[in-house]
């Protein structure tokens, strides 16, 4: 990908908000993206729950970002409503990339049959964003970005690219 891409990365975590524990996942996130072109100022840091959760989905997107990641919430605890707070954001949902990160992670842990990520687009347009849902596993988040990296390019071609037309490669 011969641009930059604005990105964002958001880690869910009532520990990692609280300053319980280090947030490893996110600051991974951020690495491995701009290996792929996608740039991700500093990493949001909120606690579990829709409304946290969509704040800072909103204030990314009012942001400009191109390329959304959240880490964590994607379980099935009381607490992990990542994909809830998401879906509303999403006009299409990419449910064959979300079954390609499921069977990546599933080659290493049968845990990652557990996740409940939602992988999609806000519109079809030049200033729509890709959203994925990420687990808060480091390994959980190399399967998501060794996915989704690859299509980054493709994925905003086929919406617009960064300027509203699609990307000369």
């Amino acid at each position: 990908m011969s641009e930059h891409v604005p990105g964002a990365v958001i880690t869910v975590s009532d520990r990692c908000a609280s300053g319980e524990r280090e947030d490893n996942s996110g600051p991974l996130a951020k690495k491995i993206l701009a290996m792929h072109g996608v740039d991700v100022g500093e990493v949001v840091l909120v606690p579990d729950g829709v409304d946290n959760v969509e704040r800072a989905l909103r204030e990314a997107l009012a942001a400009g970002a191109r390329v959304v990641i959240t880490v964590g919430g994607t379980g099935i605890t009381p607490r992990d409503l990542t994909p809830e707070a998401t879906r509303p954001f999403l006009e299409a949902e990419l449910p064959g990339i979300a079954t390609q990160i499921v069977m990546r992670g599933l080659k290493k842990t049968p845990l990652a049959g557990l996740s409940r990520g939602l992988v999609g687009v806000t519109g079809r347009g030049e200033n729509a964003a890709l959203i994925v849902n990420a687990p808060g596993s480091k390994g959980g988040v190399r399967d998501v970005i060794d996915v989704i990296g690859p299509l980054v390019p493709h994925v905003l071609e086929q919406l617009g690219g960064q300027d509203g037309a699609p990307h000369q490669n």
